[in-house]
């Protein structure tokens, strides 16, 4: 060990060259394939999202169908719009999405985290506001499994006392 330690005032030395030699992360770039287009990933419960974006007049096509013919809840049309709101590009990217798994809430949940993920590649400007309102973090609250001896997850079998 050629630069050991010997005092408290070497050890300050020694980590204030490390700090300065330490490089600031370079700034985000954008992630965009041949086509113009973002991916990314989203999922929430057993509901797994492939989404793209690409700029547009606002289009979303979840497997093949409208948004409106696939989500006919309002609720989930809410879900799926909130990350455009947030970020304050309403109708300015065209979406394509194919969601596997689970029921219509879960997948309008992973298509939600898709477009958020996919947003943030493309334009990493709108990352800020994205992570503020949570939309880039997975909702890992999943179905708890079912025990041995139990009748769900928790609830025990009725008693008989008879």
């Amino acid at each position: 060990m050629a630069d050991q330690v010997n005092s408290l005032e070497d050890l300050k030395d020694a980590v204030s060259a490390e700090a300065v030699a330490v490089e600031f992360d370079a700034p985000r770039e954008p992630v965009r394939d041949e086509l113009g287009r973002s991916y990314a990933t989203g999922k929430r419960k057993d509901a797994v999202a492939r989404v793209w974006i690409k700029p547009g007049s606002g289009k979303v096509t979840v497997n093949g169908k409208e948004m409106d013919k696939y989500f006919a809840r309002p609720v989930l049309q809410m879900i799926l719009r909130q990350p455009f709101t947030v970020a304050g590009v309403e109708g300015e990217f065209d979406v394509y999405a194919t969601v596997k798994g689970g029921g219509l809430s879960g997948q309008a949940g992973a298509v939600k985290h898709g477009v958020s993920k996919a947003l943030q590649l493309y334009d990493p400007s709108l990352r800020a506001a994205l992570k503020a309102a949570g939309f880039l973090t997975r909702d890992s609250r999943v179905v708890e499994r079912k025990k041995y001896g139990k009748a769900k997850a928790r609830r025990s079998f009725q008693f008989s006392k008879r």
